[in-house]
């Protein structure tokens, strides 16, 4: 016991990783089945929201037990002020909730010109799905931001921490991509399939974190973070996720990581390489 408090005493990022991880993969595994993937339609699997619940556990977990452990009820009730943090300025509503949709739309919009590739017909179930959906993303960044990006912004700039988390990030989501390759996957091999998905996955999730590091950075708001990740999730999963399969489907999201890594570049290059900015927040309202 003495060797594991020192060890999160330590190094309390990666602790927080290990446990993420344990508590989420052993979940979805539970939920599934060690056979139970590759489903040819997850949005009908019943399995799958029990699955997502039980991922959902591990960062919410681990990161208010270590918050716990290492800062006590002052740490906690910093990350409670975070959560609560709303008045940050009009315009940083707009950073957080408009870029997913915005780019999502315009991508999506961009390949049907020239590919078979539709939204939903019932947008009215699809919205309300997309914005349930949105919510539970609070019990993600509980454990991201509220406990892991702090830690790493000790050490690290606002794109370093962004990659390190970012790639973490996106090899938290490997069993759920494997989960619904066989919805996607079409005419191509599983494997293939599977490996074009989750490079296209970590491109796109690292460069979407960069975003949520500079934006905490800047407003101190984890309320605001969550709010562009449920952006985010409400736009790619369902709003706007493709009815496509095989090379279509992976055109999309990779074309899509390229999109948002491009919005990176923009503001590496309008902030001088420099996206720190503690002391360059909007005004609050």
């Amino acid at each position: 016991m003495t060797t594991i408090k020192a060890f999160i005493r330590n190094r309390p990022v990666a602790a927080y990783f290990l446990l993420t991880f344990a508590i989420s993969w052993a979940g979805f595994l539970l939920v599934v089945g060690p056979t139970g993937f590759g489903s040819t339609s997850w949005q009908s699997d019943a399995r799958f929201p029990f699955a997502i619940l039980a991922m959902l556990a591990g960062p919410s977990i681990a990161g208010m037990l270590l918050t716990g452990l290492i800062a006590g009820r002052a740490g906690l009730r910093e990350v409670l002020r975070q959560l609560l943090r709303w008045r940050v300025g009009a315009g940083w509503y707009a950073v957080a909730l408009v870029p997913a949709p915005l780019l999502a739309g315009a991508v999506l919009l961009g390949l049907s010109l020239t590919s078979p590739i539709f939204t939903a017909a019932d947008k009215t179930a699809v919205l309300l799905a997309g914005i349930a959906a949105g919510l539970t993303t609070v019990f993600e960044e509980l454990g991201w931001t509220g406990f892991a990006v702090p830690r790493l912004r000790r050490q690290y700039d606002v794109v370093t921490t962004g990659v390190i988390v970012g790639v973490l990030w996106a090899a938290w989501h490997f069993l759920q991509g494997l989960f619904i390759s066989g919805t996607y996957a079409g005419n191509l091999s599983l494997p293939f399939f599977l490996s074009m998905n989750f490079f296209a996955a970590v491109a796109q999730l690292t460069a979407y974190r960069v975003l949520l590091v500079w934006l905490y950075d800047r407003t101190d708001s984890l309320l605001l973070v969550t709010l562009m990740h449920a952006s985010l999730t409400a736009s790619t999963i369902f709003i706007f996720t493709p009815l496509a399969a095989g090379t279509s489907f992976l055109t999309y999201v990779w074309v899509l990581a390229a999109a948002f890594w491009i919005v990176v570049a923009a503001l590496v290059l309008a902030y001088g390489g420099n996206l720190s900015g503690r002391t360059l927040r909007m005004r609050t309202a």
